[in-house]
């Protein structure tokens, strides 16, 4: 569960990005965030991520009051989160199946779970073949595939999804919210932060709008397509995922080094405090 009571942030200099904001999203919901640039919806995940604290207010994420959590008990608290970036973040050095098992091996998993676990959501997301493949051997939409595997790789309560049509043809928007729409059918909690109004018409659901920092509308309404939504699809996929009995050799040598490109950003996203503690919304 999400939660806001009363929740207000404002940046040094004045500039408030959010302002007495109460927002309540149920486990298992599905809900689009919509707003134009400088609205209050990056600092709304920046909340929900622990990356900055609420002036006032109090943030509850899965459980935990965000605003008394401890700075050691943030790793814990993210591990119960799936993030997805508009921008894929992943590691061009690993493949398909090395970036989805980093997310595993940053968290200590057991071998044997990571070689289950990761050709399983590989098989989910319908990128099998991809398996040994590299980033730049992949399409955009095969790309944020990857990452919304990398996402749910550690079985998460929530997966933030913040524009991850931004970077992909608008062709294929919709088959990654389908996608998303699928997950969340299965009962993961989704919450998708986008400016494409079309999608949001096409696919319906809870839509909550953010306007100067103010949630100006928050309803579920009826979307406009007429197709069946990929629960049926997706649910014959988890069948044949977990049947399927593939062990990866893993690299003898250690699966990263620090100095590979977003190497820093994903861990931040999965386990430690980010960098980035405050600024003025983006």
């Amino acid at each position: 569960m999400v939660e806001l009571q009363n929740v207000s942030v404002t940046y040094a200099g004045g500039v408030d990005a959010l302002n007495n904001v109460s927002l309540k999203i149920n486990d298992g919901d599905f809900a689009f965030v919509v707003g134009s640039s400088g609205a209050g919806k990056s600092t709304m995940i920046k909340l929900l991520l622990k990356e900055i604290d609420a002036t006032s207010g109090v943030v509850t994420v899965n459980g935990y009051n965000l605003s008394k959590l401890k700075k050691r008990k943030i790793p814990e608290f993210r591990r119960t989160l799936g993030f997805v970036f508009q921008d894929f973040r992943l590691i061009p050095s690993m493949t398909v199946y090395e970036n989805i098992a980093f997310v595993l091996r940053v968290l200590d998993a057991p071998l044997k779970y990571i070689r289950k676990r990761v050709p399983y959501v590989i098989s989910l997301v319908g990128l099998h073949a991809k398996t040994n493949s590299y980033p730049d051997e992949l399409s955009g939409g095969e790309k944020q595939r990857v990452a919304i595997a990398r996402a749910l790789v550690n079985d998460p309560q929530l997966i933030i999804a913040d524009e991850p049509t931004g970077n992909i043809d608008p062709e294929l928007s919709y088959e990654i919210v389908e996608l998303l729409k699928g997950i969340n059918d299965q009962g993961t909690t989704i919450l998708m932060v986008t400016h494409e109004h079309d999608l949001v018409r096409h696919f319906g659901g809870r839509i909550i709008n953010i306007t100067n920092g103010e949630i100006v509308y928050d309803e579920v309404v009826t979307g406009t397509n007429s197709e069946i939504l990929p629960e049926v699809e997706l649910a014959q996929a988890m069948e044949n995922a977990a049947r399927q009995n593939h062990n990866y050799p893993m690299p003898e040598s250690d699966m990263y080094d620090n100095s590979t490109p977003y190497v820093d950003d994903v861990i931040a996203a999965i386990t430690s405090t980010a960098a980035n503690q405050g600024g003025a919304e983006e």
